[in-house]
């Protein structure tokens, strides 16, 4: 019996690592862009406005928590993107890499929004505004429009299947 191409590409791993790197890196972004830069909210700030220094230090300490939480997503994906990167069986697709990449930060942004902002009720997008929703419902939808854009990449990254030889790791 003769193996096809395709029975000898696992994209799998490749996949895996490119969703953790990216559900990592969109926690990044928005802790730093949210959390930091624009200051718009906290980890519990709905709960726990920062409005005093102890419930400034309490958010502080909740942000932290979450910076090291998608420190480490971020770390196992790098984990991840190189042992993929020395499996001969993996195609080095930067349509599937990207897709990923895509894929992990809409789906950080659909259930961090699902799960934070509307069923516990930690925090909105933007603390200080009056409505909040359209803020939320904004982070949703480019939550959606990123795992639209990383399905339509990583389909097209499955006519990928170039496979290296094997790398020391």
């Amino acid at each position: 019996m003769t193996n096809t191409a395709s029975e000898l590409v696992h994209r799998g791993p490749l996949l895996a690592a490119g969703i953790l790197l990216g559900a990592g890196l969109g926690g990044f972004v928005d802790g730093i862009v949210l959390h930091q830069i624009l200051q718009w909210h906290n980890m519990l700030s709905n709960q726990l406005p920062p409005d005093n220094l102890i419930n400034a230090k309490v958010n502080m300490y909740w942000d932290g928590v979450f910076h090291a939480a998608v420190w480490v997503m971020t770390a196992v994906g790098l984990r991840l993107l190189w042992a993929a990167g020395c499996r001969a069986d993996v195609p080095w697709s930067g349509r599937t890499l990207v897709g990923g990449l895509l894929l992990g930060w809409g789906l950080f942004n659909v259930v961090e929004g699902i799960i934070n902002h509307t069923l516990l009720g930690l925090h909105h997008v933007n603390e200080y505004t009056a409505d909040k929703l359209p803020w939320d419902m904004a982070f949703l939808g480019f939550g959606a429009l990123l795992l639209l854009a990383g399905c339509l990449l990583v389909q097209a990254g499955r006519h990928d299947t170039a496979v290296r030889g094997t790398r020391k790791p």
